[in-house]
């Protein structure tokens, strides 16, 4: 009978030190394709959020088309993010609790389920097609934040360590794929839609500007997003657990060395025995591991982890708000950006499906040259030079650029022409562009791309999926506060020039004035969190030391 310890200690340097092979490549296709959702189905909705407007918010005594109202926005925008904020929380303590697999196929099917019933959200007037919509998102968003804990905990354990942080950050660059698959397929569709259902421009006919037929479009986008989730959903739930969890937590270390050797094609040299007697020795024996670790090991809600732990924790946690205020804040100047370099209109100049078109293609052509790069550039630069110096970079140039933007926004965007106010003339539209560009290429190739991994390698197994969930739930409040605080913060000063329904804000420049400070933060909190390059996980959580400790116990 093997010493179930040693086969423990076996199975982890195993996995450490395994050469990379297809079955890690599927594991990142599996897991990828729930990011890949999750950014599909977050990120869509900005496409067709002025054609809700237009649909259901049309009022004829104003003249211009229809918007969705602040509060309405707000809370179509905002109700996924609050989903997924609970849903990281929830499924990332789920996931130490119950085991990774367990839990994992629910999170997908939610998304699915969720994915399909935002596209039949139904009403007899706005106000309840908007709370279905809101209703339906908001599970969607559970299901999302579930994703991020347990794929990052799931390919963290999986991983060996030289590659370790490449296949973490490449499930997390799925997410790019899915921006600017979203943004195709609204594409194809409002390009579909406006070629069977062509209308004019809203200033030339405002009422045939909008097709009924034009409610379909983002009803077809939002279902979309369940395919690539229910292609990979089988796969998913044949996953084994991950022989971390297995070994250092349910303390089954011979189960832990058969899903290995399935999945990794590799023998260990100990030998299984089947028989009523081993099996029975096996459970005492892990009983015994248990009841030697619950002496040793401490909680999350203890001083040994806050003093073992804390200032990681806070690193994380900082650091990922920091980063999500920043970048949910996006569409703070978005509109500004795209209207000066002329890709999109004044939305009178366009139809409700010629408007989803041009939004939707100045978005991926955002993805194609910033946000796509700057995901797969972290993947073949992270093991190379470490995450802690890609994400100090990032957070440097970011506020670098956002401070460009702050002191010299108007001169770069120009001024509005004297013959056509929804233009801007002068100023330097290039490198506008490019600074917009260029903060977003460093926020993936930098901390939107680090926040996600280090999480996963910092932390005991037992506690690992938790706090990865902490750290999630930090960034997504972050991103409410990005995409909704500085959305109301960035409305002109003065009376009479904000956008419909606005009150007073603080106006643009001192709106990005404080994202670089957080930027700045971001950097600063950087020197809480340890580089992991080149470390096992074990290592790195101090389990090797809790292991020792357990053993002295036990004899």
């Amino acid at each position: 009978m093997p010493d179930q310890s040693a086969v423990g200690m076996e199975v982890l340097r195993t996995l450490d030190k395994a050469k990379t092979q297809g079955y890690h490549f599927k594991s990142i296709v599996i897991a990828g394709m729930g990011f890949f959702t999750d950014a599909y189905d977050l990120f869509s909705i900005s496409t067709v959020t002025r054609l809700l407007g237009r649909l259901y918010y049309y009022d004829p005594a104003l003249g211009k088309p229809g918007t969705l109202p602040p509060n309405v926005a707000a809370a179509v925008n905002g109700v996924a993010l609050v989903g997924t904020l609970l849903g990281q929380l929830f499924f990332g303590w789920a996931g130490d609790k119950f085991g990774r697999k367990k839990v994992y196929g629910i999170t997908l099917l939610l998304m699915i389920l969720t994915s399909i019933a935002s596209g039949l959200s139904l009403g007899s007037n706005a106000t309840s097609v908007m709370t279905t919509l809101c209703f339906f998102r908001f599970w969607l968003g559970f299901g999302i934040g579930g994703d991020y804990p347990l794929s990052a905990t799931i390919m963290s354990e999986y991983s060996n360590t030289k590659t370790r942080g490449a296949f973490i950050g490449a499930v997390f660059a799925m997410q790019g794929f899915g921006i600017l698959s979203g943004a195709t397929v609204a594409i194809i569709l409002s390009a579909a839609f406006n070629a069977a259902y062509h209308r004019p421009a809203f200033q030339v006919d405002q009422i045939r500007s909008t097709p009924p037929q034009a409610d379909y479009v983002w009803r077809l986008l939002f279902m979309f997003g369940a395919l690539p989730a229910a292609l990979t959903y089988y796969y998913r739930i044949r996953m084994p657990e991950t022989a971390r969890y297995t070994a250092l937590v349910e303390k089954n270390n011979e189960q832990a060395a058969r899903d290995m050797e399935k999945v990794l094609h590799v023998q260990f040299q100990t030998k299984h025995d089947d028989s009523s007697v081993a099996i029975g020795l096996q459970k005492y024996q892990a009983a015994a591991e248990r009841e030697a670790d619950r002496k040793v090991q401490y909680k999350l809600f203890s001083h040994e982890f806050v003093r073992r732990h804390g200032y990681q924790l806070l690193g994380t946690t900082v650091c990922w708000f920091m980063l999500d205020v920043a970048f949910y804040s996006q569409n703070l100047f978005q509109k500004d950006i795209f209207t000066a370099v002329g890709w999109i209109p004044a939305a009178k100049k366009m139809s409700a499906l010629e408007e989803v078109f041009k939004i939707s293609r100045a978005q991926a052509l955002i993805a194609l040259v910033s946000t796509v790069p700057g995901y797969w550039v972290t993947v073949a630069l992270i093991d190379r030079i470490g995450r802690w110096w890609i994400q100090l970079n990032g957070f440097f140039m970011m506020t670098f650029f956002m401070l460009i933007l702050t002191f010299d926004y108007y001169n770069l965007r120009g001024s509005p022409c004297p013959a056509d106010s929804s233009k801007y003339c002068g100023g330097h539209h290039l490198a506008f562009i490019a600074m917009y560009a260029l903060t977003f290429f460093f926020a993936n190739f930098g901390p939107n791309s680090t926040t996600f991994i280090v999480p996963a390698e910092l932390f005991p197994a037992r506690l690992r999926s938790t706090c990865h969930g902490i750290s999630a739930a930090s960034g997504k409040a972050g991103a409410i506060v990005g995409a909704f605080g500085f959305l109301y913060a960035s409305q002109s000063q003065y009376a009479g020039k904000q956008d419909y329904g606005y009150p007073n804000g603080i106006g643009i420049k001192n709106s990005l004035l404080v994202l670089a400070i957080c930027n700045a933060i971001g950097f600063f909190f950087t020197f809480f969190v340890p580089e992991t390059k080149g470390k096992s996980l074990e290592e790195l959580s101090g389990e090797n030391e809790e292991d020792t400790n357990a053993t002295e116990v036990r004899e």
